[in-house]
């Protein structure tokens, strides 16, 4: 087996129970894309077992701190079990018929995403080791999820590209049963069809389950500006929680088909519900200039920093378009605002915000914050793995 060696000082990362090792942490070894290697300090005490990825800023995705313990199809089996295992209130309590089963980096598998949509497990394998370690994946994902129907993945995650691996075959049937062309899920009363040949991330965005509920609960009576909307989850659970009205924003057609073929499967009535397809900074100063005003306003946008050095770019971006929607809000008006970007920390995300509200010369009271749901936990000893931040603020 391959060792690679880190240069003097590196090992603290591990000892930290961080997963990775970057490349700039590497004094020696080479390995084939996916291969177990062993990990060593430069006194050459082993550290632990992880998968090589030559092309990678991420050299070396640890599997196994115990350097007893050389991972092999058993070891990745007992670590998706586990990963289920720890989710088995998701299937008892029957709130929700789509959740995350393996979080990655999270539950120790890196670079391993696999999401369960009424049964039909969804998986990303978003690194070299993960890639290698696919065949034991599946398996014990047929053996030890309690009601998978079929296993498929998505292939076009641009992680899969910095990797090395395929992208040009989006979406690939792994196993079992093949998920129909759309996919009826429920989170609570509030139902969704989704997509998880061509939808976003492997289909939806699970991880916003409890703020879907939160901002839901704030809407009653309310007027609300749905923005990235996508398939129109914030803007059903504020239409279920009997808003006055619900306009949904976002730039892809296809995403507001879906999401009016979801408003169709709730049979609620009383809300007036407006769909509008169009760049959300465009639409925000449109609404700007002719004076409309909203009582809830919900920003999730897309990714805007995927690494450090595009954070003040995207900082910018999320200054214009939390400036512009404070100044739509209404007297005791609600700002649901949210960061899905890992390299944006919580606190900057706040210091923009307060700058934005500065700027917009209004006060605001921050009253929740919200992060992904228990399905995507984070390990202490791998901070990223906490991206998701979101902010709702009332406007005095």
């Amino acid at each position: 087996m391959t060792r690679v060696i880190l240069k003097p000082g590196r090992e603290r990362s591990v000892a930290r129970r961080h997963p990775w090792i970057l490349s700039g942490a590497v004094a020696e070894g080479d390995a084939a894309c996916g291969e177990t290697v062993e990990v060593v300090s430069s006194a050459g005490a082993p550290l632990g077992y992880g998968s090589f990825s030559p092309q990678s800023q991420i050299r070396v995705r640890l599997l196994s701190f115990d350097p007893a313990v050389v991972p092999d199809a058993a070891f990745i089996a007992d670590k998706v079990a586990a990963a289920i295992a720890r989710r088995a209130d998701f299937f008892v309590r029957g709130e929700t018929n789509a959740f995350r089963l393996v979080n990655a980096e999270s539950d120790g598998l890196s670079g391993v995403v696999v999401d369960s949509y009424a049964g039909h497990l969804v998986c990303q394998f978003t690194s070299a080791g993960a890639e290698q370690w696919k065949e034991a994946v599946v398996a014990a994902l047929q053996k030890f999820a309690p009601d998978c129907r079929g296993v498929s993945e998505r292939c076009d995650n641009k992680s899969r590209a910095r990797e090395g691996l395929p992208t040009d075959v989006p979406f690939r049937h792994l196993a079992g049963a093949e998920p129909p062309e759309l996919i009826e899920i429920f989170e609570g009363e509030v139902a969704f069809l989704v997509d998880v040949r061509k939808g976003h991330k492997t289909g939806f965005y699970l991880d916003q389950r409890e703020a879907r509920r939160l901002v839901g609960a704030l809407a009653n009576g309310a007027d609300v500006l749905n923005c990235f909307s996508y398939t129109g989850g914030f803007g059903l659970f504020a239409r279920a929680a009997g808003a006055a009205s619900v306009t949904q924003v976002d730039v892809s057609a296809d995403a507001l088909a879906l999401a009016r073929k979801n408003e169709a499967l709730a049979h609620l009535c009383g809300t007036k519900m407006d769909y509008v397809e169009a760049d959300v900074f465009q639409y925000l100063r449109a609404c700007r200039d002719a004076g409309r005003t909203f009582d809830l306003i919900v920003l999730d946008p897309p990714k805007f920093a995927e690494f450090k050095s595009q954070v003040m770019r995207a900082a910018r971006g999320y200054k214009d378009i939390n400036l512009l929607a404070m100044k739509l809000l209404r007297p005791n008006g609600i700002l649901a605002t949210f960061s899905c970007s890992g390299a944006m920390t919580g606190e900057l995300f706040d210091k923009i915000l307060a700058e934005a509200a500065a700027d917009a010369r209004r006060d605001f009271q921050m009253i929740a914050r919200t992060r992904q749901g228990a399905d995507h936990p984070v390990a202490l000893g791998f901070p990223e793995g906490l991206y998701l931040k979101g902010v709702i603020l009332r406007a005095l």
